[in-house]
């Protein structure tokens, strides 16, 4: 796998049978993948989503010249009073985007407006409420207006080669704005990673097609993929697969070609018709496929040829939470983004919980509103085939594997989904 070498003498990866802590594999991560993308030059409309390939500094000052901050008079601070009210001949009007041709006379106002260039010479704008217009083109301004006072000063935002925007960025709405307030129509971006995403299962049904009995809507694939976009992959989908590892085989080996990235789920833990872990392993190499996490113990990480692979789980909840906490991490390092861990939030408990077994855990939960303040809630069901948990889930509370009892009132790290879904 590009980006993804194997030292000689062994894998790192390689742990046997034993449950990986899930912050082992994301420093695992870390230590192994880079970016496999190549940079290119997109239009500013193209770039949303996209990664930052390079350190983005500004073409020009923001604003370029001093700007009025407010509709009212310019004019020279030396010209007010401190203890009574001046009047002064307003001289000109000045709009945002017309200025003024002509030097403003000595103790005369401007008539100016928000965006407006501050006249040279003009250092000090009075809002127009402050200020009482006359008939015959004078204008008494107040007593004790500060200098300075509603000028947006040149290059007080950003002044031109500044620093804007970091590599390793995936651009959003404002990012799109700042780069564009300082003047570039096109952005260096790293290519979106091409992920492949297909579901495995004889029971497997297309939505749409009649169920039969001991069938199952394939909501894994579809909701991974939606998940895969959103975070700025370039999805192919390629179907559903049979529980045939000829048929697997076959079907894994011809997508490498195409694609960064391989995601499957389902057929990665122990039972007798879980046949994707040993494909992989024929293809390629598995460097890990069991994490100390629940849901989501059946997680696999390995490549086929050139291409990275993520094995989820089989279980809808399953694999939506380790597409989270491990596909998203792979994507995120191959199509150089820079990875931060996303924020949890320490927020009280409004349940009671007995963790065991060993393995960290992630609750679905969501945060409701109390006359004491914010406490979380647990789904009723922690079942992982419990689809509906994800559609009422606002996030994950993130238990430690030793957390033990979990009383009302205890402070739990609260993961929402908009940290790991933006």
């Amino acid at each position: 796998m590009t980006g993804v070498g194997v030292p000689t003498g062994g894998d790192c990866f390689a742990v046997g049978d034993r449950l990986m802590p899930l912050d082992e594999a994301l420093a695992l991560l870390a230590e192994r993948l880079t970016p496999v993308v190549a940079p290119e030059t997109v239009p500013l409309q193209a770039a949303t989503g996209r990664v930052l390939a390079e350190d983005l500094t500004a073409l020009c000052a923001h604003p370029a010249e001093d700007r009025s901050a407010m509709d009212g008079y310019a004019v020279r601070h030396a010209n007010l009073s401190a203890d009574a009210p001046v009047t002064l001949p307003v001289a000109a009007r000045v709009a945002a985007g017309h200025p003024l041709a002509a030097p403003v006379p000595s103790g005369a106002a401007v008539r100016i407006f928000t965006g407006g260039v501050v006249p040279e010479g003009l250092d000090t704008v009075v809002m127009q409420e402050d200020c009482a217009a006359h008939p015959d083109g004078r204008v008494t301004l107040p007593a004790g207006i500060p200098a300075g006072r509603h000028v947006r000063a040149a290059g007080g935002d950003f002044r031109d080669g500044d620093p804007i925007l970091p590599a390793g960025r995936r651009l959003r709405a404002p990012d799109i704005a700042l780069a564009a307030s300082a003047g570039h129509a096109v952005l260096p971006v790293f290519q979106r990673v091409r992920v492949g995403v297909f579901s495995t299962g004889d029971e497997v049904r297309e939505p749409g097609e009649p169920l039969g009995v001991g069938g199952v809507y394939d909501g894994n694939r579809h909701g991974i993929m939606a998940a895969l976009q959103t975070l700025g992959a370039a999805v192919t989908d390629l179907g559903r697969l049979p529980d045939d590892p000829p048929v697997l085989r076959t079907a894994l080996d011809a997508a490498v070609d195409n694609h960064h990235l391989l995601v499957t789920s389902g057929g990665v833990s122990v039972g007798g018709e879980d046949h994707v872990r040993d494909v992989v392993a024929a293809l390629g190499t598995l460097h890990f496929w069991r994490l100390a996490i629940k849901p989501g113990k059946p997680a696999a990480l390995g490549h086929v040829g050139d291409a990275a692979f993520v094995g989820l789980p089989g279980n809808p909840v399953s694999a939506m939470v380790t597409l989270l906490l491990i596909a998203r991490p792979v994507l995120q390092r191959l199509s150089g983004e820079t990875v931060t861990p996303p924020r949890r939030y320490p927020l009280p408990a409004g349940f009671h919980h007995r963790e065991s077994g060993g393995r960290r855990a992630f609750l679905r939960a969501w945060v409701e509103d109390t006359a004491d303040g914010p406490v979380v809630r647990l789904f009723r069901s922690q079942d992982s085939a419990m689809v509906s948990s994800l559609g009422a889930a606002g996030g994950l509370v993130d238990l430690p594997a030793e957390a033990g009892t979990i009383a009302p009132g205890d402070r739990v790290d609260y993961l929402p989904f908009h940290e790991v879904l933006t």
